[in-house]
């Protein structure tokens, strides 16, 4: 990292660190609140990326059953954010892994990926069932980052702690993050942030503290996705928002380099109206795109629903429609007799009848025979018009 990529605005001072690279500079960055007067500019930009959020926000009250949506949508954000990451699987297979999980065995353990991924989500799930009433707080995002390292070996001796050695982004580094003796400081002073009042608005203030623990880097490993987590956590609670309706992976994937770059010109060049301007944008595209998911899933439901009816369904079909296909849409016949406690023939009797009517088809490839429903699939991962 050289100290002529940073301005004289920089956010932050660098400090020569010796590591096993050799002599660098490595930047702490200054402590919140930012010194930066919010631009008037960006009034409407705001104004309509809190409009696409309380919007949002109203669909999920208002929707039956939130986890149809909710369980799908944490999926997705796992699987962004770790492809970020250079983390890649792929969707079906990574159903697959929630109903079937294996325990990787060693760092090159193709099951890895899907662990990963697997274990984003669980974080997420896990501030709203098992750690609501714990507050933003230092031991909050350890908790993040070992509920993501469980399982996975190459975390192994470190999960849910901070570093004690120099860590650095890209090779030669592109930016290096404070030296590890500076950590504690950096971290209480985000602490403290976490808890005081803002002065600014309380989206703007996600994204503020986003860049915070960024610059920060507190982890030898897996900085990236426990500051999504982070994010994803903020935006819900400071926002007031009904649930954990928004997530900014996918629209961070999509930008990568925009991403990258805004998140280090901040440092540099204390370029903050640009990083908000990206982010709030980003707000409106994913709010947007949220609400299309969601109006799909629960099109996708009326249909199914209608198909069951087509092949003279039981009851339990449109519970296994609604409580599983939709939520998790994939199965093998012993998981679905477990979860419905119900025999294997009439398990298997219920899959025949949901391959007739169109709403499964057998996945290819898997270890042991499994279907899914391609359509909820699609609506999850694909695209959307």
């Amino acid at each position: 990292m050289e100290e002529s990529n940073f301005g004289p605005n920089k956010t932050g001072r660098l400090i020569r660190a010796t590591g096993i690279f050799g002599s660098f500079y490595a930047f702490i960055p200054d402590p919140l609140p930012p010194r930066w007067d919010w631009p008037t500019s960006l009034w409407p930009l705001l104004a309509e990326a809190k409009a696409s959020l309380a919007r949002l926000d109203g669909v999920g009250k208002h929707l039956p059953d939130p986890q149809i949506v909710l369980r799908p949508l944490q999926n997705r954000e796992a699987q962004k954010s770790s492809s970020l990451e250079g983390t890649y699987t792929e969707p079906e297979q990574q159903l697959l892994f929630q109903i079937d999980p294996q325990q990787p065995q060693t760092n090159t353990d193709p099951a890895n990926a899907y662990r990963e991924v697997f274990n984003y989500a669980l974080a997420l799930r896990s501030r709203l069932q098992n750690w609501a009433d714990l507050p933003l707080s230092l031991r909050l995002i350890k908790d993040f980052h070992r509920t993501l390292a469980q399982e996975v070996p190459r975390f192994e001796g470190e999960p849910g702690e901070f570093r004690r050695t120099q860590n650095q982004i890209g090779r030669p580094p592109r930016y290096v993050p404070p030296p590890p003796e500076a950590l504690p400081e950096c971290l209480d002073l985000l602490e403290k942030y976490l808890h005081s009042p803002k002065r600014l608005d309380s989206l703007v203030e996600a994204f503020i503290v986003h860049y915070q623990f960024e610059a920060i880097h507190p982890f030898r490993d897996g900085n990236g996705r426990v500051g999504r987590l982070l994010l994803a956590v903020t935006i819900m609670e400071w926002c007031g928002l009904s649930n954990q309706w928004l997530y900014m992976s996918a629209y961070f994937d999509r930008n990568r380099d925009e991403y990258i770059d805004r998140l280090l010109r901040v440092s540099t060049h204390a370029e903050w109206e640009e990083w908000i301007s990206f982010c709030l944008k980003g707000v409106i595209e994913q709010a947007a795109d949220t609400e299309k998911r969601c109006d799909k899933l629960l099109e996708v439901q009326r249909m199914f629903k209608d198909r069951i009816r087509g092949v003279g369904g039981s009851f339990r079909l449109t519970e296994i429609v609604d409580d599983l296909l939709l939520v998790v849409p994939i199965l093998h016949i012993p998981y679905l007799a477990h979860k419905f406690n119900v025999t294997y023939p009439t398990a298997k009797a219920d899959v025949d009848r949901l391959l007739k009517a169109n709403i499964l088809k057998e996945l290819p490839g898997a270890r042991r025979k499994a279907f899914y429903a391609p359509e909820v699939v699609s609506i999850i991962y694909g695209d959307i018009d």
